[in-house]
């Protein structure tokens, strides 16, 4: 007497309904559609964290170089795909890293909201309570902003000018046009075309120019700078797709006989995974410990270094001197570069559509 049999649903393949799995496509044969298998399905399709995570973890931290290696030999199913890595520590560094730029965000515009000019007299800072406030504020925003030069592609000096300021709790900000006609045509609401005349807006400009004024004048009602800081965090995930292809082309053009650009592009996925690996660990360090020592975070910025020297140096399999000298190559065209180009590109385009 031959078994029952059962139709896949997804191969439409018959097979005998005792199998709990289909035979030909692998599905699972009483597969209801419920939250817990939607939400399984995803993380299983999308971040594979199963055994191979784990297994890949320790020497992508202290093996500089052997996965990308191991991959390019051959060995695909034993570790997790480079891709794979990247994409899963990236989305938790940057769910980790939204604890923190909301905080900055929520900062900055209480910050800049002290700019908006008020109508009584202006205030004079001379009190030791304010001094010492001012101090304080001085130190947060260094720390801050040393805290993100990985993102920000700022340099020691950019950050000293800003946090050097004379007076960093000054009530006015310059925008570069008359503000007491356009604070008075903001007062009894006049269109915003007519405000665009006095900012300078010729009637003949064209859709670019007008989206500028349009937020120069949104930013300057509102002083929400944390948004556009936010749109510039948010913007980032996106423009890293691009960053980690140029860091791979850089690779391939420093050794252009050491295999295809896709060889190079493994290497940068396991790299960057790497990095968001180790900055995911310093910002729940930031956030557990309120006075996290800042020398904590450059030395192990600064050793990031060294462990691409060394995954270089394994990878590509060239003397140290070579190896050092490509390393350090790679490192000043990314960073003195690329990342500075990306940044203000980034910048730019957050302050256009936040």
């Amino acid at each position: 007497m031959s078994n029952k049999l059962t139709e896949c649903s997804n191969c439409n393949q018959h097979f005998e309904a005792y199998y709990p799995y289909c035979p030909y496509c692998g599905q699972k044969a009483q597969d209801d559609l419920t939250l817990g298998v939607l939400f399984n399905n995803t993380i299983s399709n999308y971040f594979s964290v199963d055994a191979r995570f784990f297994r890949s973890f320790m020497p992508l931290m202290f093996k500089p170089g052997y996965l990308a290696k191991k991959f390019i030999e051959g060995k695909r199913l034993l570790y997790l795909h480079p891709a794979q890595f990247y994409l899963f520590v990236s989305v938790v560094f940057f769910f980790l890293f939204s604890f923190v730029s909301r905080e900055q965000t929520a900062e900055l515009n209480k910050e800049l909201q002290k700019t908006l000019k008020s109508e009584t007299a202006k205030v004079v800072v001379d009190s030791v309570a304010e001094r010492k406030k001012d101090s304080l504020e001085r130190v947060k925003l260094r720390k801050t902003l040393y805290d993100n030069q990985f993102l920000t592609g700022m340099k020691d000096k950019e950050i000293d000018s800003i946090v050097n300021v004379k007076d960093l709790t000054k009530k006015e900000v310059n925008f570069g046009f008359n503000e007491d006609k356009i604070d008075s045509l903001i007062r009894i609401d006049a269109p915003d075309t007519e405000i665009y005349k006095v900012m300078g807006l010729n009637p003949d400009a064209g859709v670019f120019k007008r989206k500028l004024y349009s937020q120069i004048l949104k930013f300057y009602k509102s002083r929400d700078g944390g948004n556009v800081l936010k749109a510039f965090y948010d913007t980032i995930p996106i423009a890293l797709f691009f960053l980690l292809p140029l860091f791979a082309l850089i690779l391939k053009l420093l050794y252009y006989k050491k295999g295809a650009y896709a060889n190079h592009l493994v290497f940068s996925f396991y790299f960057f995974s790497y990095l968001f690996t180790v900055f995911s660990i310093l910002v729940i360090c930031d956030l557990i410990w309120e006075n996290f020592p800042g020398w904590i975070t450059l030395l192990v910025t600064l050793s990031t270094f060294f462990y691409l020297f060394l995954a270089v140096k394994r990878f590509y399999q060239q003397g140290w001197f070579l190896s050092f000298l490509k390393t350090s190559l790679t490192t000043f065209i990314f960073i003195s570069l690329i990342i500075p180009s990306a940044a203000i590109i980034i910048g730019f385009f957050a302050f256009l559509y936040y």
